[in-house]
């Protein structure tokens, strides 16, 4: 794992209303609110951070809300589904839950020898809950409501929907180590073996589909997961060796990361695990209150007020 990819450090995504959003991963799916702070680029929309206790890298769900933003639609082009990891015996307690809170959702279905069970978030952002065959391990964060035995434990996989896959899997396999696992129609499933668990890809290939519309319920970028800086500079040389535009470093101030295009069209990032979310609260309190770049802290009192308060 020393030098390598090592699975989806965090994925991103575009919401409308904030505290719909916050109620909704929060208070029904039972995640953890591990940092409240701001769009380095729009300073007056907030940028929220789901996941465990600590914001382990794989268990980071983060989203723009963009109040009144218009709906998003699924196509080619895009990452269209992002796959938790659940305990095999949870889908009655999920179903239960998503009727109580009138979630959208699909009966449980199998793929690759998974159960899984389709939903949508309430901007129309389509998630899946899977009974992963492999062990994971990993401590959820529990709530009074959603306890260990049927929370989530973090990323399974990450879905691109392509017109054609073959390029978006050169990069997987070439540049990130990833390696072909099944074949299913027209559904390819990657896998590093760098890491147990957020370590996969599918690729699903639709040559004929129109592309997607990135905005309100999309998949804004797909952030995969290197060890510290020094790495992550190893993976620009190869990238831009490739003749891929990627920016240079940016200090994300709980991670450092890269992005660039893959040639399927989604934005990908590569983000460090350093320095981690505690670098500017305890643990004990993530998430509580807003923490805002160097740059914009001089118009702290101004962005509490234009914020909306999340309760």
């Amino acid at each position: 794992m020393e030098n390598s990819i090592n699975g989806i450090h965090h994925i991103t995504a575009i919401a409308g209303n904030a505290q719909r959003n916050f109620n909704f991963y929060s208070k029904v799916l039972g995640l953890r609110l591990v940092k409240k702070t701001v769009n380095f680029d729009d300073p007056q929309t907030y940028h929220l951070y789901y996941g465990d206790e600590q914001g382990t890298p794989g268990t980071i769900l983060t989203f723009f809300p963009w109040e009144g933003i218009a709906a998003g639609r699924r196509g080619t082009r895009q990452a269209t589904e992002i796959g938790y990891s659940v305990p095999a015996n949870s889908f009655d307690f999920w179903i239960n839950r998503f009727e109580k809170h009138n979630v959208v959702y699909n009966k449980p279905a199998e793929k690759f020898g998974e159960q899984y069970l389709t939903f949508l978030d309430p901007d129309g952002l389509k998630l899946e809950l899977i009974a992963s065959k492999t062990a994971d391990n990993r401590l959820p964060w529990e709530t009074d409501e959603v306890k260990a035995e049927n929370a989530t434990k973090g990323f399974h996989n990450i879905t691109i929907t392509t017109n054609k896959m073959q390029p978006t899997a050169d990069i997987l396999t070439g540049v990130f180590g990833y390696k072909l696992l099944e074949q299913h129609v027209n559904r390819y499933r990657f896998v590093t073996d760098a890491v147990d668990n957020a370590n996969i890809v599918d690729l699903v290939e639709v040559p004929g589909e129109h592309a997607g519309h990135v905005a309100g319920g999309s998949v804004h970028h797909v952030a995969f997961r290197v060890k510290n800086e020094e790495i992550l500079m190893q993976y620009r040389e190869k990238i831009e060796a490739l003749g891929l535009h990627i920016t240079e470093k940016i200090d994300r101030n709980y991670f450092y990361s890269l992005y660039f295009r893959e040639p399927g069209g989604v934005l990908f990032e590569i983000a460090t695990d350093n320095p981690g979310f505690s670098v500017d609260e305890p643990v004990e309190s993530l998430g509580t209150h807003l923490k805002l770049p160097a740059q914009y802290e001089e118009y702290r009192a101004s962005l509490e007020t234009t914020l909306p308060k999340l309760v």
